[in-house]
């Protein structure tokens, strides 16, 4: 019996589509963690670990002290 993804997995495949649709450009900044945890009515660890997946996709990049951006695409 197949079950749901991850709360963390669901939030990052959705950061995912917006931006290999384009809705998210490179250079776009993200909301904070605290946002997106509040969007999606998830704990601050939960929204978290779905950051911390978008980065090892290396779709997205800290900037320490500015937030977190949409990386430009790998080549």
């Amino acid at each position: 019996m197949p079950t749901a993804p991850a709360p963390f997995r669901e939030i990052a495949n959705a950061f995912t589509a917006k931006i290999k649709s384009g809705e998210l450009k490179p250079g776009d900044k993200l909301p904070s963690t605290r946002q997106i945890a509040e969007q999606y009515g998830v704990s601050m660890n939960t929204a978290y670990r779905a950051m911390s997946l978008l980065h090892d996709r290396e779709l997205i990049t800290g900037q320490p002290g500015r937030g977190t951006y949409v990386a430009e695409p790998r080549q």
